[in-house]
């Protein structure tokens, strides 16, 4: 506004100039004057809601002439209202002018001022008259844009989600910040990544289930409450929310906890079966349920959908392995939930519970090939030498070699065939003693010198007999 003053120090320079001293004086006089106003500057958001300033006063009170009135202009000096009283310029309401900045003046003026009207510009003022300082009024707009892409559905299932393909979509956008805002559904903040990249690098999925809003934020400097823990709907400040991005986070199946011990069983030709599983489903989530019989690489020998089906299977009729029970829940189509698949192929929305072990032990002897031994108990040692072992399929942890009598009797029990080929028959005096190969599982009964072969008790094969005839 420096012209305006410009021109009226001009203006009264050359009447002083024309005019007798006298004269002058008086001119000099009645010269018009504003005086300084305080007050602001006002920083006002538009945001629908009026925003009217206050506290304005005229600080000086030399202001001179015989006319006066308040003037609104754009930073440019256009004028927007001629409020006449200081009263009118505090009822203004500086939301409805929309994003910018204004200007407030005071002007007092002599009669014939011409260029004061609404459009016309306070540079152009022509006639006596002079404007005061002026006060600013910032009128800050922000505008978020439109955010474009989902809804997102995910399953919580321990793998990681990440949205993509959010877009942008905000030509008009507005605000000299700006940040990304992940809220619950009731509009806690979850997270404030800065940016869409950082947006897109969240797992979802470590939130558990639930629901998400994604929001798009700018704002100005100043903003109160942007911060994870508070409320998006307590922000203050100046600001503006995009529209949100809904991800929903379904809770995956859940399929429950199994109790019991693991299974031994001896593949015998006699039937096996599981008993006493018990299962805790109490925190268990899906709608249909099963279960699965895995050898011990995922592999799916069978499917009884219910406990009572399992603890009809047989497990002897499998041979000898490792087998594990499992409990499964799900919800939806599943795919690879088939006899011959792999569980670990299983997709879809697919849980299962802890294994248990079923573990078929088979125990095969093998055969002993060598003729019967006849020896004369005439106090000349006894050996029996020569004696092979067929057992290239023999299976079963442990082994030893048994000595009987002629009734099962347990004799003697040489661990190895080199400490059989030591015993002396000759000791034993006349009779019949058998010689047997054993092979055994763990927890084995029975087998002890003056014991019973034949009742022996647990997991074990013996091969054939060799006859030791002591005449």
């Amino acid at each position: 506004m420096k012209k305006l003053h410009v021109l009226a120090s001009l203006l009264l320079s050359v009447l002083i100039f024309s005019c007798t001293e006298e004269e002058a004086t008086q001119l000099e006089t009645v010269l018009p004057t504003t005086g300084a106003i305080s007050g602001g500057p006002f920083t006002f958001c538009v945001d629908g809601t009026p925003d009217m300033v206050d506290g304005i006063s005229i600080t000086t009170q030399s202001n001179v002439g015989p006319n006066s009135t308040w003037v609104i202009t754009d930073a440019d000096g256009t004028i927007l209202g001629l409020p006449p009283t200081l009263e009118a310029v505090q009822g203004v309401d500086f939301d409805a002018a929309g994003a910018g900045v204004c200007l407030i003046w005071y002007l007092r003026y002599e009669d014939g001022l011409s260029g004061a009207e609404v459009g016309e510009n306070a540079n152009d003022l022509m006639g006596t008259f002079d404007l005061s300082n002026s006060i600013t009024v910032y009128r800050n707009q922000t505008e978020a844009g439109e955010l474009v892409g989902g809804p997102f559905e995910f399953t919580v299932d321990g793998t990681p989600d990440m949205v993509s393909g959010i877009s942008l979509n905000n030509p008009d956008a507005s605000g000299t910040n700006s940040t990304y805002v992940i809220t619950d559904a009731d509009g806690n903040i979850l997270g404030l990544p800065p940016t869409l990249d950082a947006v897109e690098g969240v797992d979802f999925d470590g939130a558990g289930a639930g629901v998400c809003l994604i929001w798009y934020l700018r704002y100005e400097d100043g903003l109160v409450g942007a911060e994870m823990g508070l409320n998006a709907n307590d922000l203050e400040g100046c600001f503006d929310l995009s529209n949100p991005i809904t991800v929903t986070r379904n809770q995956g199946a859940v399929a429950g906890v199994l109790s019991s011990d693991d299974f031994t069983f001896c593949v015998d030709g006699a039937a096996d079966y599981v008993s006493g599983i018990s299962l805790d489903s109490s925190g268990a989530v899906g709608s249909s349920s099963t279960w699965v019989i895995t050898d011990a690489d995922g592999n799916i020998l069978g499917l009884p959908p219910t406990l009572d089906a399992v603890e009809g299977v047989n497990f002897d009729g499998a041979g000898a392995g490792v087998c594990l029970i499992w409990y499964a829940r799900y919800e939806g189509e599943i795919q690879g939930a088939e006899v011959g698949m792999n569980a670990g192929d299983i997709t879809g929305d697919f849980a299962l519970s802890n294994p248990i072990t079923v573990t078929r032990n088979l125990t095969e002897a093998g055969e002993i090939i060598c003729n019967n031994f006849v020896f004369t108990v005439d106090g000349t040692p006894d050996y029996a030498t020569g004696i092979v072992l067929e057992n290239s399929n023999a299976s079963g942890s442990l082994s030893t070699w048994v000595i009987t009598d002629a009734d099962g009797n347990i004799l003697g029990l040489p661990p190895t065939q080199e400490a059989l080929e030591g015993v002396n028959f000759d000791g034993a005096g006349p009779g019949v003693c058998l010689i047997w190969y054993l092979r055994y599982e763990e927890g084995i009964k029975g087998l002890e010198a003056g014991m019973n072969a034949n009742d022996l008790e647990g997991c074990f094969d013996f091969s054939n007999f060799l006859s030791v005839t002591r005449n």
